[in-house]
């Protein structure tokens, strides 16, 4: 089932598009937020949308993508079209993301901290049950965020920048 925004509200919208951009955007409503980096793993997206005054986010992606959280040992789905509302230490409303338990995939509809910078995280599915994990199990350092976002670049271009970077060095 296709997102459908209305209108009035992607009339208030900021909106980005390309992979890049949203990426960007979604590292910016995580911190925002104060949840951590990389709840939300998503690959090839094409739009990224924020309504600031009541905290609509929505981001599409190219294809429906995977991630395995190795830290807790948990497999997440993401659909082609995510939405969710943002506050505080809290993603409510949250559709388009599924987690894989007990071979069953369990729709996810909110992620909440008790408190700022908390070390723990709660994910909470339909039916009103939840689990907590840690927050560092959701958390790239500086370091693993360049590496992800290198990962897509051709190898020309790595090389190029390889070699810019020896230049400046010297």
């Amino acid at each position: 089932m296709a997102l459908v925004i209305p209108e009035e509200l992607k009339a208030k919208a900021e909106v980005w598009y390309g992979d890049e951009k949203g990426q960007e955007r979604i590292r910016f409503f995580l911190r925002e937020v104060e949840m951590p980096n990389a709840l939300l793993s998503l690959k090839d997206i094409i739009e990224c949308g924020y309504v600031k005054e009541c905290g609509f986010v929505w981001v599409k992606q190219k294809t429906k993508s995977e991630h395995k959280f190795e830290k807790i040992g948990r497999l997440v789905t993401y659909a082609t079209e995510i939405s969710a509302y943002v506050e505080k230490h809290k993603i409510r409303k949250l559709t388009g993301v599924k987690v894989k338990e007990f071979l069953l995939w369990i729709n996810l509809v909110e992620i909440y901290a008790e408190e700022p910078h908390a070390e723990r995280i709660t994910f909470k599915v339909i039916g009103g049950l939840s689990k907590t994990f840690p927050a560092s199990a959701f958390v790239l350092e500086t370091k693993e965020i360049k590496e992800h976002n290198e990962v897509e670049k051709p190898k020309e271009i790595k090389e190029a920048i390889a070699v810019k970077d020896r230049k400046i060095q010297n």
